[in-house]
């Protein structure tokens, strides 16, 4: 039975550990942020919870309808007229103790409001619109988020590697060094620099792997799920091409004519100019018709008929202020949220104008690098070869490794974070993919 359950428990955490390990391309991240992320479920819930919002402020359009049934015993002082009098006996003091059974329909229903309900409705609605503007910008936002820690781990991954090769480097050199000094040609001084250096190339490792967990558990994150879940990617090479060369006034117009989060501004807006003309049409009059039917009597199955129907006006006179308070107070949210969305305009036209600058300065970097490590692959060989004739000191061999393990890490830097970059600019447009 042991041997049972281990075998099937083989099979079962066989494909899964090798799901689990399986790398996991930049659409596979994606996909997994869209189906588990709890803020896209709560935006959807919000969705959800608007449109139920319209429904319900369409009710008071149409009749309300209930059915009521009671009973009472009741006693009450008789309040007669003086002067009456019924033959042979004297007047009651009291009606009662009598059983009243009732029961029947009632119906109200609202036929004047001045608008009212009216600018309800069209509220609720601009709230609708606003909640799923609001519901794509954290699509959006969840996307770019993805992807940029997607190529946050990328190049962390690109330098852990570029400082794995400079520290195989910085050993093939101590060895260099030591058998130099065995034959008698370098001091032990050049031994003791690169087992420093070797030391410090350990720690840039170290550092570089530490980078990588971190941007492992942030990604994780992005996608919705807990920061240690055991993660690998596979990172495809995009084409890194040049920056289109398009007018910053040109992706500014079409920023502010594509970014759900201005759309979701522009609904409050709306939604507040609404709750104005509500405000101001509590003021006004209202016609109310009500009707009910039903049976009343002193025993449990009443067979007296009960009913009436009939027209009530409602003129505001006396409310302490509430009214007055609610215009005032109504008028205030909307200028708060035109005021809101200026400002979302002023963010949105500063976040494209970083982005493009980025975009172009990451750009120029990948050109600076590659140069970088061209010249510093060729500058360490050409050291590495003088070192060997002893026509060059340690330093010159040191210093060299340096710059091409910094060039190396700078180009790794600046090809991801061109990538990042560009994904950034699509969101601050508006376009992201």
């Amino acid at each position: 039975m042991k041997r049972l359950v281990l075998s099937l428990a083989t099979v079962v955490a066989g494909p899964l550990a090798a799901q689990t390990a399986s790398p996991l391309s930049l659409d596979d991240c994606l996909q997994l942020s869209a189906s588990r992320h709890p803020a896209l479920v709560a935006a959807r819930a919000g969705v959800t919870a608007a449109q139920e919002a319209v429904a319900e402020s369409r009710a008071p359009l149409y009749p309300q309808v209930d059915v009521a049934a009671g009973y009472h015993r009741w006693q009450h002082r008789a309040f007669l007229p003086a002067g009456l009098s019924l033959p042979g006996r004297s007047l009651p003091e009291v009606v009662g103790p009598l059983d009243d059974w009732n029961g029947g329909l009632t119906s109200r229903v609202l036929l004047y409001d001045a608008g009212e309900r009216r600018a309800a409705i069209e509220a609720a609605q601009a709230r609708r619109g606003a909640a799923e503007a609001d519901s794509t910008a954290t699509a959006t936002d969840l996307r770019h988020a993805v992807r940029v820690a997607f190529y946050t781990l990328a190049a962390a991954s690109d330098v852990r590697a570029a400082a794995d090769q400079n520290l195989s480097r910085a050993e093939a050199h101590q060895r260099l060094a030591a058998a130099r000094q065995a034959a008698g040609a370098v001091p032990r001084a050049d031994v003791i620099r690169l087992e420093a250096e070797v030391a410090s190339a350990r720690l840039q490792v170290i550092s570089a792997e530490s980078r990588v967990r971190l941007a492992r558990g942030r990604l994780n994150t992005a996608m919705g799920r807990p920061a240690e879940t055991p993660l690998e990617i596979a990172p495809s090479r995009e084409p890194l091409t040049p920056p289109a060369s398009g007018d910053v006034a040109a992706l500014l117009q079409r920023a502010l004519a594509q970014r759900p989060e201005l759309a979701a501004g522009e609904r409050r807006a709306d939604a507040a100019r609404a709750a104005v003309a509500a405000a101001r049409a509590a003021r006004a009059p209202r016609i109310r018709a009500d009707a009910a039917f039903g049976w009343r009597d002193t025993v449990l199955l009443p067979d007296t008929r009960d009913w009436q129907a009939g027209l009530s006006l409602e003129i505001p006179v006396f409310d302490a202020g509430s009214r007055t308070r609610r215009a005032a107070r109504t008028r205030a949210d909307l200028a708060r949220e035109e005021a809101l969305l200026e400002g979302r305009r002023l963010q949105v036209r500063d976040e494209v104008w970083s982005a493009a600058t980025e975009v172009d300065r990451t750009w120029a970097s990948i050109g600076a690098s590659t140069a970088g490590v061209r010249a510093g692959e060729e500058g360490l060989r050409v050291t590495r070869e003088r070192y060997e004739r002893g026509a060059a000191v340690i330093t010159d061999l040191l210093e060299t490794q340096t710059t091409l393990a910094r060039a190396e890490a700078a180009l790794a830097e600046a090809r991801w974070g061109y990538l990042a970059a560009r994904a950034s600019l699509e969101r601050a447009v508006g376009a992201e993919r």
